[in-house]
């Protein structure tokens, strides 16, 4: 079995890796410092389990599974974690196996018998306000069978497409399945709707302009894009620009 442990810990990730080959050396184990890591690691290489801790930089756990469980072939993922008991108790709600640190060879051993693979409502309901774990630093999207990860922080705005959503972002622009509401609802304190189309990066909001014919338009400090401005949220975005 090909297995990755990602964990940011030298320590942690030792350990595990130990108790692993102790209890089959046939095994193959890969190592990972974080989440970016880890999708890299599952694009790499064959992954069929993965042993995630939760707290990480630049990416965490949950995060990373999210990515991942949008995968043709998803890996089982068993999390890792020193959570106290508020946030155990979202992972078992939602039926998520993990293994409290540090780890113990009988744990383990159950844990890689019975692990199963994540879907995103799991995911979704675990990684929420409630269960403070959290939101996502990133969106993922797929490029000939590859992860391809863009930082929140570089997206300028979300904007329906049909049945997808437009990601404009400062290396270009990408389509993803994810509902606009959904991303407005996780990303609220970053995001804000300007039309029922359109979430905008609040930091790079500029002003309000109008066209030719009176339609009112958003302006970027980043881009070139101008967004339309729907009158119903016109009230809202005009108290926004002035408080910014």
């Amino acid at each position: 079995m090909n297995i990755l442990i990602t964990d940011d810990e030298y320590l942690a990730r030792n350990r595990v890796q130990r108790l692993l080959l102790e209890i089959d050396p046939n095994h193959t184990v890969f190592e990972a410092e974080n989440g970016v890591d880890a999708i890299k690691q599952c694009t790499n290489n064959n992954i069929d389990l993965i042993f995630m801790d939760i707290r990480m930089p630049d990416m965490d756990g949950l995060e990373a599974a999210w990515h991942l469980s949008k995968t043709e072939t998803p890996p089982a993922i068993i999390f890792v974690t020193a959570y106290d008991d508020y946030a155990l108790k979202a992972f078992s709600v939602n039926a998520i196996d993990y293994l409290l640190k540090p780890v113990k060879r009988e744990n383990l051993i159950k844990a890689i018998e019975k692990a199963g693979k994540l879907n995103q409502t799991q995911l979704s309901k675990l990684n929420t306000k409630e269960s403070n774990l959290g939101q996502r630093q990133h969106i993922s999207t797929k490029l000939r069978g590859e992860i391809h990860l863009i930082p929140i922080r570089d997206i300028y705005f979300f904007q329906a497409d049909q049945k997808y959503v437009n990601v404009c972002h400062k290396n270009g622009e990408a389509l993803i399945e994810e509902p606009l509401k959904q991303l407005e609802q996780e990303f609220s304190d970053q995001f804000v709707r300007v039309h029922r189309s359109a979430l905008v990066n609040k930091r790079i909001i500029e002003g309000l302009v109008k066209d030719k014919s009176g339609q009112l338009l958003m302006t970027l400090k980043e881009t070139d894009h101008k967004l339309e401005v729907s009158r119903r949220h016109a009230p809202d975005i005009r108290k926004l620009i002035k408080s910014l």
